[in-house]
């Protein structure tokens, strides 16, 4: 085994690759740009070396950078992770050019595996089943569109070298197949450095299956079951989950098979996953493989009892497979949510910030499990992919396991940037969720119910942010006591009475306070007391005989209140301060975070009508459309193609329309 190993990756999969090595006696090794200096798997690693600034580009994809500290630091093997350099052949080859174990599959299966194009020719020839589409060198638009038109629309337009949903459309119509094209292979060039595309026919409410593998180099494989990945949204996974939803024994045995043939077909050595398509009448056909370990792998580990990390550093060592086929076992039922830094009320748009306040949910071994690479006071930078962790329960039954995901959602604290805690709870809670009746189009379908318009908020929510209000006033313990500090509304003939205001999405709503002491008071009429002092933000209020238990926290001039009912966030009133004058925000659109200008889509002076895409641009590897917020006129765009932009610039010189 390795006595020290480099782990060229950063965030939630170096800190969940250093726990293995550290349980193992394996030294490490992290590598580290100028944005994650003082980042969690920093601070874990043995030792840590800088790469370069922030973009990925200058550091976490410098091989050359890698290689080297590798060599200084005596790393015997490197460990890729996923994403970053973790499927480039070339590193992998550079790896064993300078005598350091690559700690992932053989060269050529990379190779056959990385473009999509190859690995379907391959599998095609292994007998293995192929969605139709076109998958051909000749990438002249023409062609392209001309080909669409023969596999029949909707069609699928996919990056030949992509990976994670990146470069992906689908086509409903041919008049929408040039535009959708161009943006494929712009994201494909940017995300992937190649803008190769394959077609395939776009199968209607699929499900998307795979099976994870290990191979040793005896050439022994064995697959370790499968996962349902169905749930997605832009072709990016959400919740994942093992076993599959109605799954068969003996479909788990034919795909698992099929697996296995696959990676045979590539001399596959070390893990991987072959991904499936599996259509309504239960035909499944191959879409890629995955030459390394996959985000939603923890499903799998608590299913079978299995750490793959420590799989992958044994075969890279050498070692057998520990496990023959039959000796794989299946325990239960496993689900995994992804926790992003983002907005899905904004259309999921990525969001960047402090994590002021971030409280894990109380993790439990074997039942659940938090995959972080950041703390509370940590940053979410624009550099990189927007995820905060990976939440996974266990159960004994699938209800049992989303009854564990629904509690610990519901324990989680994100304060300090937006996130999808409360989709993913209604996402788990959906009654065709819940029902197992999971597709890739589960989402955009019911997207209705998952993201419903702001309801008011709940009661409990203003009586806590009232009294945390009240209590946030109270004097300043480290000045001279002063009677004018007093605040508990003391009257020489009565009590104190005051109006409370709170702004939410769903309105103003006011909550009649009167003081009755320093620590008791009435709210809306019912009496109100501490049951005991507050703590970290910790409330425990008896309104009227109800307790009621809130953690409150202040952002900004935002209060974020907890309560059993959820998150709810909600502005105090300040009669003092000016509106916000609404016209302000109309001048023009502003850039929602870091990114660069791709396409400008109309000309200046345009009349156009809401909802019109005006510009696309690029950030955190994804691009996205801003669109006309009314019926206006593109007085000038205020950038050019190309051009960098941080948070908050204006885009455009946009004006109503007369």
């Amino acid at each position: 085994m390795f006595e020290k190993i480099l782990i060229a990756n950063r965030g939630e999969i170096a800190c969940r690759i250093i726990a293995t090595c550290r349980r193992l006696g394996i030294a490490t090794v992290a590598v580290y740009s100028d944005a994650d200096a003082h980042a969690r798997h920093v601070r874990l690693a043995d030792e840590a070396w800088r790469l370069g600034p922030a973009p990925a580009v200058d550091s976490y994809l410098k091989a050359e950078a890698i290689l080297e500290i590798a060599a200084r630091s005596g790393a015997q093997a490197i460990h890729p992770g996923y994403g970053f350099l973790s499927e480039n052949a070339g590193f992998a080859a550079a790896c064993q050019a300078a005598g350091i174990v690559f700690i992932g599959p053989p060269v050529g299966a990379i190779q056959a595996m990385g473009s999509k194009s190859q690995a379907k020719a391959i599998m095609q020839r292994a007998g293995v089943p192929l969605v139709p589409g076109y998958h051909g060198a000749d990438q002249d638009p023409a062609q392209l569109q001309a080909q669409a038109e023969a596999i029949g629309y909707p069609v699928l337009i996919k990056a030949s070298a992509g990976g994670g949903g990146k470069g992906m459309r689908v086509v409903t119509q041919a008049g929408d197949f040039a535009a959708a094209l161009a943006s494929c292979k712009r994201e494909s060039a940017a995300s992937f450095g190649d803008d190769t595309v394959l077609l395939e026919r776009y199968l209607q409410q699929p499900r998307h299956i795979e099976v994870q593998v290990f191979a040793d180099a005896s050439g022994q494989v064995i697959h370790l079951n499968e996962r349902d990945c169905s749930s997605q949204r832009r072709h990016q996974k959400v919740v994942e989950e093992a076993p599959a939803p109605g799954m068969t024994a003996a479909r788990r045995a034919q795909m698992g098979q099929v697996a296995c043939d696959a990676a045979r077909a590539v001399g596959y050595v070390g893990a991987g996953t072959v991904e499936f398509i599996v259509g309504q009448d239960g035909a499944f056909y191959f879409m890629e493989m995955n030459t390394r370990l996959q985000v939603e792998h923890p499903v799998t580990e608590l299913v079978t009892g299995l750490d793959l990390v420590e799989w992958q550093l044994r075969i890279a060592a050498g070692q057998p497979l520990p496990l023959t086929q039959e000796a794989v076992a299946l325990d239960g039922h496993a689900i995994e949510a992804r926790l992003y830094a983002e907005d899905p009320a904004a259309g999921f748009l990525p969001s960047i910030g402090t994590l002021s306040v971030f409280v894990a949910p109380r993790q439990q071994e074997h039942q659940v499990r938090l995959d972080t690479g950041v703390e509370q006071g940590d940053q979410i930078s624009p550099y990189y992919d927007p995820m905060i962790a990976k939440l996974i329960v266990h159960g004994p039954s699938r209800p049992q396991a989303i009854a564990r995901m629904q509690r610990a959602l519901a324990e989680l604290r994100i304060v300090g940037v937006a996130s999808n805690v409360e989709f993913l709870q209604r996402l788990v809670g959906h009654p065709a969720f819940v029902a197992g009746q999971v597709d890739t189009g589960l989402i955009e379908r019911e997207s209705a119910a998952l993201l419903p318009a702001a309801a008011a908020p709940p009661q409990d929510a203003l009586h806590a942010a009232a009294i945390w209000t009240v209590l946030a006033e109270a004097p300043d313990a480290s000045r001279p006591p002063s009677p004018w500090d007093l605040g508990d509304g003391w009257r020489l003939n009565g009590s104190a009475r005051r109006t409370l205001g709170f702004v939410h999405p769903a309105g103003t709503r006011e909550i009649a306070l009167e003081y009755q002491g320093a620590q008791a008071w009435s709210l809306d009429g019912q009496p109100v007391r501490l049951v005991q002092p507050p703590q970290a933000g910790r409330l425990q209020l008896d309104i009227a005989g109800h307790v009621l238990t809130a953690e409150v926290f202040a952002q900004g001039q935002d209060l974020h209140v907890f309560t059993a009912q959820g998150h709810t966030r909600l502005k105090p009133q300040r009669p003092l301060t000016p509106p916000e004058d609404a016209q302000d925000h109309q001048a023009g659109l502003l850039a929602p975070m870091p990114g660069r200008i791709i396409t400008l889509l109309v000309q200046p002076g345009a009349t156009v009508e809401q909802g019109t895409p005006l510009l696309v641009m690029e950030a955190m590897k994804m691009e996205y459309t801003l669109s006309a917020p009314f019926k206006g006129i593109v007085l000038a765009f205020l950038h050019d193609e190309g051009a960098q932009v941080q948070a908050g610039m204006e885009l455009i010189d946009f004006q109503a329309a007369p």
